[in-house]
């Protein structure tokens, strides 16, 4: 009997599972990571919505109200990497859409490569910086190459980080000409975008785009007293500079979805069994890099704009593809632009902190120490790089020097914390570490981080800006929607390293060869 009975559950049990199938592969994913995107202010500016943009996804989408980057010194390539890679600059090797090439003594582009020419630009690019597979490769392997990945985004970095190594294109806005360009690193640059910039590409457009507020100005609530006026630009007018100035615009999304739209009309992405990756990025950051105190209605009307920009691209996808049929994914680059340092009225401590001063007398203090010679090689953005041939030379205990220039550069004003190499990569584990460890990359980041006080500005000299920092976290929102997601808002951290592995438990396939991280689950 209990024997009978046995085989009669397993029987069951069995049957239940044949009666209940996997769910379909998604025929095209499309990840859609949105420049500075903050859930605060995405959530505060809602009623000035329409119904299909973000209502929609917060009503029909899986919304992860906080997700986070596990690494210090985000930026819009740092994220991207860490998206597509899931996994940390510690490993990917993007550190940062720029980095000091100490081989050559000057900071270089995290997509640059001599090797590979432009298509419609005279920038050389590729993906070879980028040291570990994407999503979007595995995507290539698992399907001997017949997938077709590619990527469109604003920027350079954006575009090449997300279409990886194997991508079928990879397309930015070429910043003095208004044409989308590409490199020769991928496929042939396709016919169909050749002809979209000999007829259809923005420059032709551009001088009759003027931006003004979607609504009256009694709805843009969060205003400052002193800045209450509309505003009006006509990118025509910025002459030289009129492409950069409409690249940190809302109206580059749109040029984004029309480039998008060429692709799905010409190509066969998403058409068949085989799955695709569409990859777009936006831009949602404050106009033309200033502070938000300086364009608070702007930033508002971003985030209008925004909103019907991804409205479009839901119903584009949906008609050419079938909602049923895709897998969406939404995110942020999860930082934001620097703010203005406090003018004094507010009294918040505050100050200015020059590394090229402290590179210098760090030289200095260093010579007194141990003879002559130019032990400083370089500084870059919090970084300094220290002279490893000549410490070599001089048979010098390179640990040493840097734990005492460590202990040197905490005495100046500004400075909260300086973080050594060695200190990095085999100090003892605290959280703030941890951060720091996993957004340092040991052959391509320097030998000293300077941690400086919130609220101080550290000022680089010409072409870089100056930044002011500040520690507060910037929540930020990761989105799934499709036909087999469960819709749901959900409060708890989700970490971004995340995305790949879910996407690969979608598409049944390997996760990129670094990634550790495990699947997000209860999705579908």
């Amino acid at each position: 009997m209990k024997g009978i009975i046995t085989s009669i559950l397993a029987v069951l049990t069995f049957t239940g599972l044949q009666a209940q199938p996997l769910p379909a592969t998604p025929k095209l994913v499309v990840g859609l990571t949105i420049d500075q995107l903050r859930t605060d202010y995405l959530e505060a500016f809602s009623t000035l919505y329409g119904d299909k943009g973000f209502k929609r996804l917060w009503k029909e989408g899986r919304v992860f109200r906080n997700a986070k980057y596990t690494f210090k010194g985000v930026d819009r390539a740092s994220a991207i990497a860490s998206i597509y890679t899931g996994t940390t600059p510690s490993i990917n090797g993007i550190i940062g859409e720029r980095r000091m090439d100490v081989s050559v003594l000057r900071p270089i582009d995290c997509v640059e490569d001599p090797a590979f020419m432009g298509n419609f630009t005279n920038e050389n690019s590729s993906a070879s910086q980028l040291l570990t597979s994407t999503i979007a490769d595995e995507l290539k392997i698992a399907t001997r190459n017949a997938a077709l990945v590619y990527a469109i985004a604003p920027f350079r970095d954006a575009a090449i980080l997300a279409a990886g190594h194997a991508g079928s294109g990879a397309f930015w806005l070429n910043e003095q000409t208004g044409k989308w360009c590409g490199t020769t690193y991928y496929n042939e640059f396709p016919w169909w975008a050749s002809q979209y910039n000999d007829r259809q590409s923005v420059d032709f457009r551009i001088a009759g785009l003027t931006w003004t507020p979607s609504h009256s100005k009694e709805k843009y609530t969060f205003l400052p007293e002193w800045k209450d006026m509309e505003f009006k630009y006509k990118f025509e007018d910025e002459k030289a500079n009129k492409y950069r100035r409409l690249i940190t615009s809302p109206f580059i999304n749109d040029e984004v979805n029309a480039f998008a739209s060429e692709l799905l009309e010409k190509s066969t992405i998403g058409q068949d069994e085989i799955p695709d990756m569409l990859s777009l990025t936006y831009y949602a950051g404050n106009y033309a890099h200033k502070s938000i105190q300086e364009c608070a209605m702007e930033m508002q009307d971003t985030y209008v704009r925004l909103d019907k920009s991804i409205a479009a691209l839901l119903e584009m996808i949906e008609k050419k593809v079938g909602l049923q049929n895709v897998l969406f994914f939404i995110t942020s680059t999860g930082y934001a632009d620097s703010e203005d340092a406090d003018s004094g009225i507010y009294r918040i401590p505050g100050g200015e902190f020059h590394l090229n001063r402290c590179a210098a007398l760090l030289n200095m203090y260093l010579m007194a120490t141990y003879g002559q010679g130019q032990y400083v090689e370089a500084h870059y953005g919090q970084q300094i790089y220290l002279n490893h041939k000549l410490i070599e030379e001089k048979q010098l205990d390179l640990a040493e020097i840097q734990n005492k220039s460590a202990n040197f550069l905490i005495q100046f004003s500004g400075v909260n914390e300086v973080y050594s190499a060695n200190r990095i990569l085999l100090g003892a584990w605290n959280p703030e570490i941890s951060m720091i460890r996993n957004g340092f990359h040991r052959k391509r980041s320097g030998d000293l981080f300077i941690d400086v006080l919130p609220g101080w500005t550290i000022v680089n000299e010409a072409p870089l800006k100056n930044k002011v920092i500040r520690e507060a976290a910037i929540p930020a929102p990761l989105v799934f929607l499709g036909g087999s997601v469960k819709p749901a808002i959900i409060d708890t951290p989700v970490n971004m390293e995340h995305i790949a592995p879910t996407l690969a438990n979608f598409l049944r396939i390997r996760a990129p060869n670094a990634c550790n991280a495990s699947a997000i689950t209860g999705i579908r």
